[in-house]
């Protein structure tokens, strides 16, 4: 194997196990989406770690971009329609509840001393 076939192989190996991490993690947090408890949440995350676990020792370049393939589209197919979104993160219920006030504007904390000059 010639040393460009060879980096090529490493670099397509590399992507191949970023699009499966990347898959993993979105596929497991989706799974918190959808399980209401905790104990259902544990057995659905050991269900997909299986899952992931059987292919691990695929070695066929064309067989692993096929599996991948595979679960995106999966994943596509199954994702929560209303994923859950931490109250104030962006787009959560309390994201930008109180903005910034516009440049521009002064906000004099004297909390209710007034001024006898």
């Amino acid at each position: 194997m010639s040393s460009v076939s060879a980096a090529a192989y490493l670099a397509r190996r590399a992507a191949q196990k970023e699009r499966v991490r990347i898959l993993y993690r979105r596929a497991l947090k989706d799974t918190l989406n959808w399980a209401v408890h905790r104990h259902l949440f544990y057995q659905d995350a050991s269900n997909l770690r299986e899952r992931f676990d059987a292919n691990k020792d695929v070695e066929d370049i064309g067989t692993i971009d096929r599996l991948i393939a595979d679960g995106e589209a999966s994943y596509n197919k199954w994702w929560h329609p209303d994923p859950y979104i931490v109250p104030w993160a962006p787009g959560g219920t309390k994201f930008t509840r109180n903005p910034t006030p516009p440049s521009g504007i002064e906000i004099i904390y004297n909390y209710g001393r007034e001024d006898n000059d």
